[in-house]
């Protein structure tokens, strides 16, 4: 599986922005997915993650009740739906999957890795 993310930008603060994760190749359905971050001058984090069939997830607490993952097996598609964005949300966010037995926080757990795309929060 191939990883392409898409759909950042600049928002301002309290404002809303959906990023899509596009999947390419075979079993897309057999790969936990997820979502992580890297804000300039620190170190990547765990956002979120989804299981095979969308029915678990794991949010960093920091996003939770802000931000929702979701994904389309049959569009090979993940997303990442933001709201209620801060300035310290701003980072490059990237897309990850792993052929994984649980869901995981962990970027090293993860193989397959998509170019990463910026969102900037302003205040």
């Amino acid at each position: 599986v191939q990883l392409q993310a898409s759909g950042g930008g600049l928002v301002q603060a309290g404002g809303s922005l959906r990023l899509s994760c596009q999947a390419s190749g075979r079993n897309f359905d057999r790969y936990i997915m997820a979502w992580f971050r890297q804000a300039p001058g620190k170190a990547q984090e765990f956002v979120a993650a989804i299981s095979w069939q969308g029915a678990s997830t794991e949010y960093q607490d920091s996003v939770k009740g802000r931000f929702s993952i979701s994904r389309d097996n049959a569009k090979n598609m993940v997303y990442l739906q933001m709201g209620s964005l801060k300035p310290e949300d701003t980072a490059v966010y990237s897309c990850a999957g792993g052929r994984l037995r649980a869901l995981s926080s962990s970027a090293r757990d993860y193989s397959t890795w998509g170019e990463g795309t910026l969102v900037t929060v302003s205040s």
